[in-house]
């Protein structure tokens, strides 16, 4: 039974990888007003029904990639050792995800980066982060003994966001990209700088 299931859920990660996959292509060669449902559905080999299975709506499949990699960096947040700082926790996750699932292709944040250029795309991404930076203030909070209320939590949760963001996009504008990790170490250093030095 336990494989059935195993084979089952296997089967709906892929699919639904495989519908992401087709809505982020046609999003960047078609641009998102001209995708439909349907055209996603049949780039990924399925019914429009299946695909209601697995999204609401066309922008729910296309923000898929990015919505898996903030629930993974949130549980590494929470699976670090209690002894860390937040800072540290946060830094130690991002190593986490990483290694997990290393570097992402360079053509697929290109084309990511070029889908959200779209306002609606952008307005969803911004809801999605907030989710997160609140979800990373819980975490930071219970860290650091702080209240949810407090700047510190939230500082820093804004600052880590930030400083993935900048990693990324200094990534993908790079002609001959390092490790995404050693990008993202490198903000993370400048971001726990003070900038009151100069």
């Amino acid at each position: 039974m336990e494989t059935t299931v195993g084979l089952r859920e296997r089967k709906k990660a892929e699919t639904r990888q495989a519908v992401h996959e087709a809505a982020l292509r046609l999003c960047v060669e078609h641009g998102l007003d001209h995708v439909t449902v349907e055209a996603i559905a049949d780039a990924a080999n399925i019914s429009r029904r299946t695909f209601s299975n697995y999204f609401d709506s066309k922008e729910d499949a296309i923000l898929y990639g990015d919505e898996q990699r903030i629930r993974l960096l949130v549980d590494r947040i929470h699976a670090r050792p209690a002894n860390e700082t937040a800072w540290q926790a946060l830094r130690g996750a991002a190593r986490d995800l990483h290694r997990e699932l290393g570097d992402p292709e360079v053509a697929w944040a290109v084309r990511t980066r070029l889908a959200k250029r779209h306002p609606s795309l952008l307005a969803r991404q911004l809801a999605n982060h907030a989710g997160l930076e609140r979800e990373l203030i819980q975490a930071i909070a219970e860290r650091s003994g702080d209240s949810v209320g407090a700047v510190r939590p939230r500082v820093m949760a804004a600052a880590f966001l930030v400083a993935l963001r900048i990693a990324t996009h200094t990534w993908t504008d790079e002609d001959e990209p390092r490790p995404l990790l050693e990008v993202v170490e490198e903000a993370l250093d400048q971001m726990a700088r003070p900038f009151d030095g100069g």
